[in-house]
């Protein structure tokens, strides 16, 4: 894995926050349980299975239900070295979120640790470690913030997918292969177990049984990369939160230096040139 080598403090800054997210992607997917699976299909409609599809859309149903949500997830992420060898990476992650229009993000990262903050107008990136923050007005809901984020300034927000699913953008129409593997647990919570295959991606959902049909693991593999690397996060629950309104408002501590989005995103361009990540 090649670093990008930024020569001022202030770019290091700048490099910390422009790695806010380890979401590889905007769907999900992927697990080495699979191994010692094989299929053979010979058609789409064979490689559709319907209760697979319809195991996620009712789960995407549910989703948009939920107006409050905290979810404490363990991820873990693969990066490919120049010679081709994987090295991992893991963090953990807390978000507290109310439709439409308010979210907060803790990365606890020993590398790059960082908190996102939206509160309906404002949308915040604080890197604690090095003390800088960057700040923009923001649009009126979480989903449209995801996709000014993204087209804008190329940051991805982590748990993108818990606010797509069961939209539009969830875009169901790019699978061309959807299984139900069968029963499963996750953290001795029973589940059902699904593997689905598109364009650049093969990808993974664990859904819990019952009433409540969360994501209860979410697992990627990225085909286009001949080494496979793969991201999984382990997501653990809590319908009902506790918060105020503060939560979701950044107050720069006093010796915090405030940045650009456009440094931001110039930084993370050159971190993409250069051929790898921090």
């Amino acid at each position: 894995m090649k670093h990008a080598k930024i020569g001022t403090r202030a770019a290091v800054g700048i490099a910390a926050l422009a790695a806010a997210t380890v979401t590889p992607s905007r769907l999900p997917g992927q697990d080495t349980t699979m191994t010692s699976v094989s299929y053979s299909r010979s058609d789409s409609s064979e490689r559709i299975d319907p209760d697979a599809i319809a195991a996620l859309k009712k789960m995407g149903d549910y989703l948009r239900t939920l107006k409050t949500i905290g979810v404490h997830a363990t991820v873990t992420t693969e990066d490919v070295m120049e010679d081709g060898q994987k090295v991992q990476r893991s963090s953990v992650m807390d978000l507290v979120a109310v439709r439409p229009n308010k979210l907060r993000v803790e990365i606890a990262d020993q590398r790059q640790p960082r908190t996102l903050y939206y509160d309906g107008k404002m949308f915040t990136m604080w890197a604690p470690r090095v003390k800088f923050y960057a700040t923009t007005d923001a649009p009126p809901t979480i989903v449209q913030l995801v996709d000014t984020l993204e087209d804008k300034y190329d940051i991805d927000v982590p748990f993108v997918d818990l606010f797509r699913w069961g939209t539009p953008e969830s875009d169901l129409a790019a699978i061309t292969d959807a299984t139900d593997i069968g029963p499963a647990a996750v953290n001795g919570v029973t589940c059902e177990q699904f593997v689905f295959r598109q364009k650049g991606l093969d990808w993974q959902v664990w859904i819990q049984n019952g009433e409540f049909p969360l994501p209860l693991k979410l697992v990627l593999t990225t085909t286009t990369d001949e080494a496979r690397p793969q991201h999984q996060s382990l997501y653990t629950w809590n319908l009902a939160p506790s918060f105020n309104d503060k939560a979701f408002v950044f107050t720069p501590p006093s010796d915090a230096k405030k940045i650009t989005f456009a440094e931001v995103a110039a930084a993370r361009a050159a971190e993409k040139k250069a051929g790898g990540y921090k």
